[in-house]
């Protein structure tokens, strides 16, 4: 497996007109993916679906307005290639691509036209420096042009750094993630619908974090958009 990932990093360093899922080289109109793989990605349709499995997720939890995820995630596929050449290999034109399309799903339902601003979940300051980016952040920017909605992205800090969530189990990950986040200015989220984001919803400890810091704004809703989320 690490092979694999390792051939695939190189092929995209030195040939970027790879497709992330195959290998296979990309035609003009083609971009980060083919279009067999492309047809092929795990959609859930849950911008046009009340009451998702998301939804449903955080039903006793938090009041989340609305929530979307473009794809499913499963391990040893095509949206597992994408999120992780996006998040550790600086391949943040993905970022680009999955925002815009799952932008255009958002735009075309009805159940997200009132919201006012984007938040993307913040890394801590620590593991940004190291990583030189946030993931969330290309993807968050092409909802926002698209959306012509605004990203804020100074108003939600992580304060606390901590271990990868990958492997902890569900009340190990709720324990690890509280009063993990700080708003730093609640005056211009105040009244606001804002739509959180982030990568991949696995448990919804993390987004659970970020609304228990959001909630003490004055008259806040939220609603959730995620590139992914694991069924």
């Amino acid at each position: 497996k690490k092979a694999m990932q390792f051939l695939r990093d190189v092929f995209h360093l030195f040939y970027p007109n790879i497709c992330f899922g195959c290998f296979k080289h990309l035609l003009k109109n083609e971009t980060i993916l083919c279009l067999n793989c492309r047809h092929d990605l795990p959609l859930t349709n849950f911008s046009n679906e009340e009451n998702n499995l998301i939804e449903k997720a955080f039903y006793g939890r938090i009041p989340v307005q609305s929530a979307t995820a473009l794809f499913y995630y499963f391990k040893k596929s095509t949206v597992q290639n994408l999120i992780h050449s996006l998040k550790y290999k600086g391949q943040q034109q993905i970022g680009t691509f999955i925002g815009s399309w799952l932008a255009d799903e958002m735009l075309a339902s009805e159940r997200f036209q009132d919201l006012d601003a984007i938040i993307p979940v913040p890394l801590h300051r620590k593991k940004f420096k190291k990583r030189g980016y946030n993931q969330v952040s290309t993807f968050g920017k092409e909802l926002s042009k698209k959306m012509n909605i605004p990203l804020i992205e100074n108003s939600l800090l992580k304060v606390t750094g901590t271990a990868t969530q990958t492997k902890k189990l569900r009340l190990d990950r709720w324990l690890n993630v509280q009063k993990l986040f700080v708003v730093a200015n609640s005056s211009q989220l105040e009244n606001r619908h804002i739509l959180l984001i982030d990568d991949i919803i696995t448990t919804g400890a993390t987004l659970e974090a970020c609304y228990m810091a959001l909630e003490k704004v004055n008259n806040i809703k939220i609603s959730i958009a995620c590139m992914a989320y694991t069924k």
